[in-house]
């Protein structure tokens, strides 16, 4: 397991995750009999809705998402119809996608990494196999094109695209142990602090964007990291990079507007012309003022590292979301 707890619940987990466990079930449930309509690419990055291939884009990731939620549902209850339709899909999946390599498209294959780690010694093997060897050239691809870059790294090199890098490598190489990719990952991760987190916890997402929208899509795939190397005894919160940068200290920094304690009027400033497309198509939270529940998930999955992020992840929701709850049911201590 390179992220959620053990395979089957224990006792008092099964009693903390039933919530969670009883929303997958219900919406996994009527889709028992899905067929996976995997897409050899998808393409989101830069366009609106109804532009190329943005919205078969979208309906094709609903994918990733279920059978991520039928390997927790399977984990939870034992019963074997949710592992057919993991198997139906991670084998559809894995013979059809071919990576592009962008990670803003194919962030969301974190949810068919989670997939194949909760499944995995239970998948038949022609599953099994076509699946490792997808998520190897999938982590080993991202990480032979970081390191192709000129240091120090610039541009999408540094910004939040790097962290949705560092994400799927470390997902990668802990959930296939492979000893080359998680040293990788590790020497990545740090890397990426370095560039990207100041001193004083802000991002390069936020002077570049203005936005604490792009504070928390940077942070959580960098928060995602962390728990996939916490679960083999690796403490990436508070791994310090050269500038004395880390995890914890930008999610300190985000964390008064959190619990609205400071407010932020959104992309004012942002030098990229794409926010402000967007904001004229009047895509929700590209103008105003943030809203702090937008950072919800990012909190609930830093409680899961450190339990002192516990009370901000309740004050802006009460639950996890039910993935979550099942997979990591308990904050960490």
């Amino acid at each position: 397991m390179n992220f959620c707890a053990a395979p089957a619940l224990q006792t008092s987990e099964r009693t903390n995750a039933a919530s969670g466990v009883q929303v997958l079930i219900k919406s996994v449930g009527g889709q028992l009999a899905a067929q996976p309509k995997p897409l050899a690419r998808l393409h989101t990055e830069g366009t609106l809705a109804h532009e190329g291939i943005y919205d078969a884009s979208v309906e094709a990731e609903q994918d990733l998402g279920l059978m991520r939620d039928a390997a927790l549902a399977w984990r939870a209850t034992g019963d074997d119809r949710y592992l057919k339709l993991v198997d139906r899909f991670l084998l559809a999946w894995s013979t059809t996608y071919q990576p592009s390599f962008d990670p803003i498209d194919e962030t969301h294959f974190d949810a068919m990494i989670l997939a194949y780690d909760l499944t995995a010694s239970a998948l038949p093997v022609k599953t099994r196999n076509v699946a490792a060897a997808f998520i190897a050239k999938l982590g080993n691809g991202y990480v032979a094109r970081i390191d192709n870059e000129p240091r120090p790294l610039k541009g999408t090199y540094r910004n939040n695209w790097q962290s949705h890098r560092v994400k799927l490598i470390a997902m990668a190489a802990f959930t296939l142990d492979d000893r080359k990719l998680i040293d990788a990952a590790q020497r990545l991760f740090v890397e990426q602090i370095g560039n990207n987190i100041g001193p004083d916890g802000a991002t390069v997402d936020f002077t570049e964007r203005d936005a604490l929208h792009y504070v928390t899509y940077d942070l959580e795939p960098l928060v995602a990291a962390a728990l996939a190397a916490r679960r083999h005894n690796r403490n990436w919160l508070t791994a310090r990079a050269d500038n004395g940068a880390t995890l914890a200290l930008a999610l300190d920094w985000l964390a008064p507007y959190a619990l609205g304690q400071k407010t932020h009027d959104e992309f004012v400033h942002s030098s990229v012309a794409f926010d402000a497309k967007r904001r004229e198509a009047g895509v929700a939270g590209y103008a105003g003022q943030w809203e702090p529940k937008r950072a919800s998930q990012l909190f609930h999955l830093a409680a899961r590292l450190s339990g002192r992020y516990a009370p901000i992840a309740l004050h802006l929701s009460p639950t996890p979301p039910a993935w979550l709850a099942v997979c990591l049911p308990v904050e960490a201590r």
